[in-house]
């Protein structure tokens, strides 16, 4: 009689999740910060932001498909969603920060320091209404300094496609920006 092969013990199913989840947390956490204080302005919240984020994809793990877009997208949504809930808090701290701005401008007009920050607005709106791809061109490029090699390497795009494809985006978005009545001055 044959003994009966002995089973090789199988890697607990829950200790993989937590080290892909681990290994995401690992890249993807200073880009998420970065992109969550860009829309709030609030260091604090950005982090409360990212961490929450997190822990929503821990419980629906097995739901999610792509986990870079969904936290993506994620800390845009919450992003958004404390905006609108905290509306007059911001607008607040965009009086405050209107001023301050004048004052560090030499003495700007409230009237162009508001106009400056509309700028800066009316731009993060722009680069989130991107794809995802064209947004992560552009963050790799302008955010993180990264050489068009470096980004070539990150991406898979040949380095000449990084070069076509950020020459693109910027013309599209100095586009949409001169629509909206911002030239290079504002």
């Amino acid at each position: 009689m044959l003994k009966s092969t002995p089973q090789v013990a199988s890697e607990d199913e829950g200790a993989s999740q937590e080290r892909a989840l681990r290994s995401l947390f690992d890249q993807e956490e200073s880009r998420l910060l970065r992109y969550a204080f860009s829309l709030t302005g609030r260091k604090a919240v950005a982090e409360e932001i990212v961490q929450e984020v997190f822990f929503q994809l821990h419980a629906r793990w097995k739901e999610v498909d792509n986990p870079h877009s969904w936290l993506v997208r994620s800390v845009r949504n919450r992003s958004f969603n404390y905006l609108r809930k905290n509306k007059r808090e911001v607008l607040n701290e965009l009086v405050g920060d209107v001023a301050d701005l004048a004052e560090q401008n030499g003495g700007a007009s409230p009237e162009e320091a508001l106009q400056r920050m509309e700028s800066v607005a009316a731009i993060r709106n722009s680069l989130a209404d991107l794809s995802e791809q064209d947004r992560e061109l552009v963050q790799l490029k302008y955010f993180e300094n990264l050489k068009y090699r470096d980004i070539s390497e990150k991406t898979g795009l040949s380095v000449s496609n990084v070069g076509y494809r950020l020459h693109h985006i910027l013309k599209e978005l100095a586009k949409k920006l001169q629509q909206l009545g911002i030239d290079g001055q504002a």
